[in-house]
């Protein structure tokens, strides 16, 4: 069974990150990246540029978005939660960014990101993404769906 296309987007500007509670579905109440599900024959970058605006009403031109690799999920217990996301950073946008029905928009400073309140993979790679990395990770989680088991370079 092949996991669901998804996005992990990072607006970043002056050492800050945008990222976001989430309000609805997966997650819920975590603070998240933004993005979401591909539709079918989507691009990866199509799909960041139209997440990130449904989620933030931010406009993201296909130039402005920066792949930064591919981060999948596993979750043994609850595997309709497995996904594979592409992951990219955004550092200019149009409009300004608004809450929506989806996702509250929070500012973090790099060193202040809030990672108790993240999945618990996120502090495992954010900070490589902040640094200019790219990455191609595995997390598989435990058993309880909320701690990681093992990470894997894909």
């Amino acid at each position: 069974m092949t996991s669901p296309r998804v996005t992990e987007c990072f607006l970043i500007q002056n050492n800050r990150v945008l990222l976001g509670r989430k309000k609805r579905g997966l997650g819920t109440g975590k603070i998240v990246g933004i993005g979401g599900k591909c539709s079918e024959g989507e691009t990866a970058a199509d799909c960041a540029i139209r997440e990130i605006f449904e989620e933030t009403g931010a406009q993201v031109l296909p130039n402005q978005v920066e792949a930064r690799g591919v981060v999948e999920w596993r979750f043994p217990n609850k595997t309709s939660w497995a996904m594979t996301a592409s992951v990219f950073v955004v550092r200019d946008w149009q409009n300004t960014i608004a809450e929506t029905d989806e996702i509250e928009p929070l500012w973090f400073d790099f060193d202040a990101v809030p990672y108790d309140l993240m999945w618990a993979d996120a502090r495992m790679w954010l900070p490589r993404i902040f640094a200019g990395e790219h990455v191609n990770l595995v997390f598989v989680y435990n058993e309880d769906n909320e701690t990681v088991a093992t990470m894997n370079i894909a």
